[in-house]
């Protein structure tokens, strides 16, 4: 067996709210580095993120290039999206791939903050899709409902409803 490696992986993205899929991202990112024996700081970012790389204005590219410069990052594949052809798109990523870690999830599925809060909006249960604890935060503080200040959003109150 391999000796374990430390791994500390910063990860951003709106986790709004914080999805089952969002806490997977740290265990496969941290297998894929322990297979790699890649121990450092990483970014840790879904292929969506990586996507927004692209997004003018959203990023600077000294930004981008200090990022994976000097730190590197693991990026997690994601349905729709394609890591590899947002790399070659870019004359930054291109150029220090290198430090740019794609894992792969063993276990596929479209998941998403988005759909989500639209589940939310629509009165459906998230019941598995979200930790119960951030369920119940979100019955508790009124979050994602028609008074609520989240945009779109109108859900009743059958977060976890289960019929």
């Amino acid at each position: 067996m391999k000796s374990r490696i430390p791994v500390v992986l910063l990860a951003c993205g709106s986790f709004n709210p914080i999805t089952n899929m969002h806490l997977r991202l740290f265990e496969v990112a941290r297998d894929h580095l322990h297979q790699t024996a890649v121990p450092e700081l990483k970014l840790l970012c879904g292929a969506d993120v990586l996507k927004t790389f692209q997004t003018p204005d959203l990023w600077k590219d000294e930004h981008i290039q200090e990022i994976v410069e000097k730190f590197g990052l693991v990026c997690v594949g994601r349905v729709g999206h394609d890591p590899k052809g947002y790399i070659s798109s870019s004359a930054i990523l291109q150029r220090y791939q290198h430090n740019i870690h794609l894992a792969r999830e063993p276990v596929q599925n479209e998941i998403s903050a988005t759909y989500i809060r639209q589940a939310l909006g629509q009165g459906q249960s998230v019941k598995y899709l979200l930790p119960d604890a951030v369920i119940t935060y979100i019955k508790d503080h009124n979050l994602y409902t028609r008074g609520s200040s989240c945009k779109g959003n109108n859900t009743q109150n059958n977060l976890g409803k289960t019929s």
